[in-house]
């Protein structure tokens, strides 16, 4: 077990940031960490990267203990915050050969590793630019590139896509797949959840310092489709069809939105092909029916407005 917490918990005063939390992540996992801001994602990264004590509980990484093997457990992990705090005097290579000397990384080795993590960050072009002149996307894959620098099993990044334009972000998204594909194990809280729907293994949500589920994307979209949605378009006499509709068996209830009849059916239902035949049947002229997509975003929602118990 890579990252392992047993009854983690991080107080602020009388505020709970972490209650209890049980979390396990394998080896080469790509875990995506989401909730609400202030759900406790931050805190539990902190502690994880050995920068906040747990209140109580343990938190394991690598199978050391956080606070008690803390110095075993630095050289394993790369932590890339949230805010990228810039080193306004020094070009990329300096930055980089700095924080490779503080890994005690020298001589020969350390131009070989420095060069290795330009070219893996697609930074190679920019060695002698001013740190302080990167834009914000490429200052995020320099921070990757800084805590790659000494090959840490485990990456812990908060937020590595925040304030990221739209080509940025897929930028830093495709490099955490290379990251991944390389074997890292990598925990990555955001708030971008159709991105982590593409990128991770597993996730977890967590609302209000309590981990509410903790799985694959295919199970958690099992756990929260309460029931078979429809969405069906009808070119005319709405009203009617869902009159009609909303009297079949299996069907729960029909609502209008957007243009559209929504059915909802019994969660044991997989075939709706009978709604469709029914709209046919009494004569009503079929434009669209589909079922509703659950995914991710859908997922979250469903959750942290404790929908699912």
């Amino acid at each position: 077990m890579i990252i392992e917490t047993i009854n983690l918990t991080k107080k602020y005063g009388n505020l709970t940031a972490l209650d209890n939390l049980h979390l396990k992540i394998e080896d080469g996992e790509c875990f995506g960490y989401i909730g609400p801001n202030g759900a406790g994602k931050t805190t539990t990264i902190k502690i994880l990267a050995t920068l906040l004590q747990p209140t109580w509980g343990e938190a394991r990484v690598c199978g050391h203990v956080v606070g008690y093997e803390s110095r075993k457990i630095r050289p394993l992990i790369g932590y890339v915050p949230d805010f990228f705090g810039a080193y306004e005097d020094m070009v990329v290579q300096e930055y980089l050969e700095f924080f490779a000397s503080a890994y005690n990384i020298t001589g020969q080795q350390r131009k070989r590793v420095v060069a290795d993590v330009l070219e893996l960050t697609d930074l190679s072009g920019k060695a002698t630019a001013l740190v302080d002149s990167l834009s914000r996307g490429m200052q995020q894959r320099l921070s990757v590139a800084r805590v790659l620098l000494h090959d840490p099993k485990v990456l812990l990044m908060d937020e590595p896509a925040s304030g990221l334009d739209p080509r940025a972000r897929i930028e830093i998204r495709e490099l955490l797949k290379e990251l991944r594909n390389m074997g890292k194990t990598i925990i990555i809280s955001s708030h971008i959840l159709h991105e982590l729907a593409e990128l991770c293994t597993t996730v977890g949500i967590l609302e209000e310092g309590k981990l509410l589920f903790h799985g694959t994307i295919a199970e958690i979209i099992r756990r929260v489709r309460l029931a078979t949605r429809v969405c069906v378009k009808v070119a005319e006499q709405q009203d009617l069809a869902a009159l009609m509709l909303q009297r079949l068996k299996h069907v729960r209830k029909v609502e209008q939105h957007n243009g559209a009849l929504v059915v909802e059916m019994d969660s044991d239902t997989h075939d709706f092909s009978g709604v469709a035949r029914a709209l046919l049947d009494n004569n009503f002229r079929v434009r669209e029916i589909k079922e509703e997509e659950v995914n991710l975003e859908t997922a979250f929602m469903r959750l942290t407005k404790g929908i699912v118990q």
